[in-house]
């Protein structure tokens, strides 16, 4: 009886130890996201832009730092920030803080990015991150989803551009508050709110 015992023990501890080896060996890209915490330096990047020139994130950055949103052709929660985004673009940019839009999506084509910008009146700077390398490295999920950095690329916001898709819900503009806290020498008193919209969409 005892050996009949134990020999069920060690089949059920077998099962679970296999099961979770199996479990365990795909990529989850959710679980997977690691965020640099508020504070930390993110190291200098390049990307191309939609013509294929490549920019380094310290020659776009502003004098007194910058926007780094990750944006989609095809999310209509994305394309429902375009006019938000390119205001923000145009309202900070005399501030010496500049926008850097960063399309991640493998499913996008860097041609379809060109066309998204020109239809939708974007001007400012969007860049291609094929493999979507910095993505992974800030840990970007969504589009919409953005990073502020002070002048010294030190990271002092992370999360959403405001409360609600439509907006005339808005009641929370995190990312404006965060940038006009900034330029104020003030620190950043709400850090983060949860970035929502598609799931960026990930080579494999």
């Amino acid at each position: 009886m005892r050996k009949q015992y134990a020999f069920t023990v060690i089949l059920a501890v077998s099962l679970i130890i296999a099961f979770t080896a199996i479990a365990g060996s795909g990529r989850n890209d959710d679980n997977a996201l690691m965020a640099p915490p508020i504070g930390s330096t993110i190291d200098d990047f390049k990307l191309p832009d939609a013509d294929g020139a490549s920019h380094s994130l310290s020659s776009l950055r502003g004098k007194n730092g910058a926007v780094l949103i990750f944006i989609a052709t095809r999310c209509p929660i994305s394309n429902g920030y375009n006019e938000r985004m390119e205001k923000l673009s145009q309202d900070y940019k005399a501030k010496g803080i500049t926008v850097i839009g960063i399309n991640s999506n493998v499913t996008e084509p860097v041609s379809e990015v060109k066309s998204h910008a020109l239809e939708k009146h974007l001007t400012f700077t969007i860049l291609k991150d094929d493999g979507n390398k910095i993505a992974d490295r800030l840990g970007a999920g969504h589009t919409p989803e953005a990073y502020v950095l002070d002048a010294n690329n030190k990271l002092v916001y992370h999360g959403r551009i405001d409360n609600s898709l439509k907006i005339e819900n808005v009641t929370s503009n995190d990312l404006r508050d965060a940038l006009d806290e900034l330029l104020a020498g003030k620190p950043v008193s709400k850090t983060g709110g949860a970035a929502f919209g598609c799931s960026i969409k990930r080579a494999s």
